[in-house]
């Protein structure tokens, strides 16, 4: 029987492009999720939007000199591309720039505020003198009182993942300007947490303590353990929807207040371009409402924001909130900030019409459980040896056959065999063995159910020979390729959550319509004849293409020019040497040389064996520069040479000199080049 649901996917900050780490914790799962459901005939609305009163979208718009409705209206726009072009979903994506946002959080502020479920409070916070501004959240930086990590923002510590008030920080500093902030008394309004204590202990401790996912039950559980507090919903800030009341001049809702509120607008938006009751998404106790996010939001939709629903009392509360741990990526902690990364702007350039392998790669190695590690390898092993090796070469070797066969169609079987009667047994059972997966939110390992089907399909391919039984048993084969045709039918169907453009083409090169309906899951279970007899196929299309080794050392080299210029970026200098007297000095000898000859070293990395015109004559010298420049680069180069350096012999060769180098911002190596004009004459002495 049909359901209703409303998914939620967490609103994207809009300071930036989305990034892998983002679609593996949040977008991906929540699309499979909501694609599934739509797939079973269930009424789904999946909601989203961009989030577009972040303090680091103030942050960013300093930095770069804009406003800040110019950051999230650039960042808006890429975002919503992105997901349109990777195949998310969403029946909606608004932003909470929108009026139809901005009426709703007022209204609804409004209404606990007429409710009396605010406290307001006179307190102390951090203020910087020189910006005149007080310091919300991530305008201050500081030590985490928890684990001690020296760069935790004023809401958050991203290293141990603990929610916490600015002033809770230890050492803390002003993100504007560096500065050391003081404490300045100010006005705002909370929302008593610990008002509703009782309520989210039966609710989350007792109700769903068996079916929330350990990590999300484990967090919460620890809040409300510690005894829960009254948490601010208003700030000093001039950037947000303004504090709808008498005594809010100036101050604006506090963006966790605000953010998940954008769910319900969003959907308001949406019901409104459909022609629906936005209500029975949020406010009949019919629909199912699940929150997909990162575990850095655990505590503000398990808690936070179930205890504003609760007080305004007209919402249902979301049935379950599966979040995901982190992705890293090569060993590293994503990070926007040292742009390491993989943005999905560039990945849709630089992979064209490949986003389901990025799409399966990501699933199968989602961090559900615990923080996994994204590397370019294990993408290239995923799409090489599963999509292509299993998925594709299963779909291509059917299609070949039964357009070399019988002409493209579907030929009728004979009499099944046990090998094949166990077959489409077990064919039958995938539908409800990948829905329970899923319904469960395991999605890893649902999408290994799809390939553990692909692979039933290879297998049977392989036991039975038809490229054998043809030359001898043509009723046979015919019954081999029905029973292919319709596991691949089956794949067409199934796959449609975790690889939607291939499960598209792969229903095209099929030619059957049916495949494209709703309620096609259903049917695997119930009716083998999927593709019927005297059906015919289209021709066969490579569903996936090999990835070369040369592809992904280019992404590996973008990694690594990253690393490089922010090494260098945040590179201090180095401290003073002691001090030398002039003579000291005096000793050193430098002239100013051209480089010959130059070739590698054999059986090192790193050293080149140079010829230096030094002016006082031709000598040879071992540089370690192999790695930055080629032989054939560095000949003719004018540098400068420490010619009284004493001999040292480097794999052999005797080295007579060195040549002075130095790193530009990105952290390569460059010449101290005496002369760019060419004027000035080998062996003249530098002083």
């Amino acid at each position: 029987m049909s359901k209703r649901y409303t998914i939620t996917a967490a609103l994207p900050y809009t300071n930036g492009p989305i990034h892998i780490g983002h679609l593996a914790g949040v977008y991906v799962p929540a699309d499979i999720y909501s694609r599934y459901l739509r797939l079973r005939g269930n009424d789904v609305a999946f909601i989203c939007g961009s989030d577009e009163h972040g303090v680091p979208i103030t942050i960013k718009a300093k930095k770069e000199g804009v406003t800040p409705q110019a950051i999230v209206d650039k960042f808006h726009a890429i975002i919503k591309t992105s997901f349109e072009e990777f195949g998310i979903t969403f029946d909606n994506y608004s932003r909470t720039s929108a009026k139809i946002h901005h009426d709703t959080a007022s209204e609804f502020f409004k209404t606990l505020y007429d409710k009396n479920e605010f406290v307001e409070e006179v307190s102390e916070q951090l203020y910087d003198a020189e910006a005149n501004q007080f310091l919300a959240d991530r305008f201050v930086i500081g030590t985490c009182p928890k684990c001690g990590y020296e760069e935790a923002y004023g809401d958050q510590c991203e290293n141990c993942g603990t929610s916490h008030n600015a002033t809770d920080l230890i050492n803390p500093k002003s993100a504007i300007t560096g500065n050391t902030p003081t404490l300045k008394e100010t006005k705002h309004w909370f929302l008593p947490l610990n008002k509703h204590q009782d309520f989210l202990e039966e609710w989350i401790l007792k109700d769903h303590k068996k079916d929330w996912k350990p990590n999300v039950y484990g967090q919460v559980k620890s809040w409300i353990d510690d005894g829960l507090r009254p948490r601010a919903v208003t700030r000093d800030l001039d950037w947000g929807i303004p504090v709808p009341v008498e005594g809010g001049e100036g101050k604006v809702l506090y963006v966790w207040f605000d953010a998940p509120i954008g769910y319900i607008s969003s959907t308001k938006e949406w019901a409104e371009r459909e022609g629906k009751n936005w209500e029975d998404y949020w406010k009949n106790e019919d629909t199912t409402l699940i929150h997909f996010i990162g575990k850095d939001n655990i505590v503000f939709h398990c808690i936070i924001f179930p205890a504003m629903l609760k007080a305004e009392g007209s919402y249902i509360l979301p049935e379950n909130v599966p979040a995901n741990e982190f992705l890293n990526l090569e060993g590293n902690k994503l990070s926007t900030s040292k742009n390491w990364a993989v943005w999905l702007p560039d990945y849709l350039k630089d992979f064209p019409n490949q986003q389901d392998v990025l799409r399966y790669a990501l699933t199968a190695n989602a961090p559900e459980t615990k923080d996994n590690d994204f590397t370019w390898k294990d993408f290239q092993a995923r799409n090489n040896n599963e999509l292509v090796a299993i998925f594709g070469n299963f779909i291509n070797r059917v299609v070949v056959l039964t357009n070399k066969y019988y002409d493209g169609v579907v030929p009728k079987p004979s009499e099944y065999t046990e090998v094949d009667t166990a077959t489409l047994t077990e064919l039958k059972a995938y539908p409800a063995v990948i829905a329970s997966s899923i319904e469960r939110f395991r999605f890893r390992e649902a999408s290994q159910e799809l390939m553990n089907l692909a692979r039933l399909g290879n297998k049977y391919l392989a036991d039975e020979e038809p490229w054998k039984t043809i030359k001898t048993d043509q009723e046979r084969t015919q019954t081999i390729m029905y029973v292919a045709l319709q596991i691949a039918s089956a794949l067409s169907i199934l796959s449609e959550p975790f690889l939607p453009f291939t499960s598209t083409k792969l229903k095209g090169i099929l030619q059957h319509s049916h495949l494209a309906n709703n309620s096609s899951w259903d049917t695997i279970a119930n009716n083998i004849d999927l593709l019927p007899c005297n059906h015919k196929i289209g021709k066969a299309e490579l569903l996936f293409s090999k990835i070369e080794d040369s592809t992904i050392q280019i992404q590996l080299d973008k990694l690594e020019a990253s690393k490089k210029a922010n090494e260098a970026l945040n590179a201090k200098a180095e401290p003073q040497k002691e001090e030398i007297s002039f003579e000291d000095f005096t000793k050193l000898d430098l002239r100013v040389g051209t480089i010959l000859e130059a070739e590698k070293m054999p059986k090192t990395k790193k050293l080149l064996v140079l010829k230096v015109d030094t002016g006082v004559d031709v000598r040879t010298i071992v540089s370690g520069i192999a790695e930055s420049f080629s032989a054939d680069e560095v000949v003719g180069k004018r540098v400068t040479v420490l010619v009284n350096l004493a001999p040292r012999k480097l794999r052999g060769v005797e080295s007579q000199g060195m040549i002075l180098m130095t790193e530009d911002e990105s952290g390569n190596l460059v010449f101290v080049n005496p002369d760019k004009d060419g004027q000035v004459k080998n062996g003249l002495k530098i002083s």
